[in-house]
């Protein structure tokens, strides 16, 4: 089976931005601060979007209906983002991750498309009282690459300005790109065994 390292790829006003490989072999993205990448964008005379969106991309060695089982199951949530997390798949439900040491994270079901898209009202972790209360929407998407593969794009919106928001953005940054890595991981190496960890 040929497997992938994840791809992942962060997006500040619609540029497309060069990657370069960190020292765990994982392709991330280059920092832009928003001001960088509005002068970017001016240079390159490409319009600017009203909206900042994180979009993070990964291809898993794994079909479609396995990824999706991973990320709407209690049980396959449990298998690569924390034991114990909870999917209650409907509108309303509860997308739970509950860390050790008490965090909570993730957030509530706004919708979703069977095996294509799962559009959550996310959670901020608790460091950002203003954000999470708030809330920012995450909108995953699955897409079939092959019989064996399968790209889940993340793309988060709703950031606002201020301080606190783009401290959130730069820190879901990194841990989003993370959540991918360890998505991709479950599915290289297979499920998280916790106990280990």
């Amino acid at each position: 089976m040929k497997f992938l390292r994840p791809t992942v790829l962060f997006a500040v006003i619609c540029l497309v931005v060069p990657l370069i490989p960190n020292s765990r072999g994982v392709d991330v993205a280059r920092a832009l601060t928003p001001a960088s990448a509005s002068s970017r964008a001016a240079s390159l005379s490409a319009p600017a979007l009203s909206e900042k969106e994180l979009v993070i991309e990964v291809v898993v060695p794994a079909s479609r209906a396995e990824v999706w089982k991973a990320f709407t199951t209690s049980d396959g949530l449990s298998t690569w983002l924390t034991p114990g997390a909870t999917v209650d798949l409907r509108s309303g439900g509860e997308w739970t991750a509950r860390f050790p040491g008490g965090s909570t994270g993730g957030g509530t079901i706004i919708s979703f498309v069977p095996e294509k898209e799962l559009v959550i009202s996310a959670l901020a972790p608790e460091k950002f009282p203003t954000v999470r209360a708030t809330r920012t929407t995450v909108k995953f998407e699955f897409e079939p690459r092959g019989g064996s593969e399968t790209a889940v794009k993340l793309t988060q919106t709703g950031w606002k300005d201020g301080k606190e928001w783009d401290e959130a953005y730069e820190y879901l940054t990194a841990g989003n790109g993370e959540l991918m890595s360890t998505l991709h991981r479950r599915f290289v190496s297979g499920p998280i065994d916790w106990k280990k960890e």
